[in-house]
């Protein structure tokens, strides 16, 4: 592991992808990709993520730190409730939410984790 600071713009990172619909019962609307580069992986996750537009559910069972760097999205509550943001919004997903991202316009954000899922 690594004791120094890592720069997104030029760590190079792991990077995937994945079509969103291949994870089942997940996508609501549209056919969201996503390209994601892990900068940091040690008990927390960080890194940068795109997605095309499209509608799914969100992730449980983590805390998401996010940084909207372009685009435009949304977080929709199972309530109902919807939460606007984009280029220089940072925002905290609680452990629990129970709701819905809502791609607008194709997002990037920088992202930090901590997942509860193997707990």
């Amino acid at each position: 592991m690594t004791h120094s600071v890592i720069n997104f713009a030029t760590h190079s990172g792991t990077k995937s992808e994945r079509r969103l619909a291949n994870l089942p019962d997940r996508v609501v609307d549209g056919d969201p990709h996503h390209e994601t580069t892990v900068h940091f992986d040690n008990g927390v996750l960080a890194g940068t993520w795109t997605s095309t537009p499209g509608k799914w559910h969100a992730f449980t069972d983590r805390d998401e730190f996010c940084y909207i760097v372009s685009g435009h999205c949304q977080l929709i509550s199972a309530t109902g409730d919807i939460q606007d943001f984009r280029a220089g919004d940072a925002f905290l997903i609680p452990n629990g939410f129970k709701g819905f991202w809502n791609v607008i316009e194709t997002t990037t954000k920088h992202f930090v984790i901590r997942d509860y899922s193997d707990s």
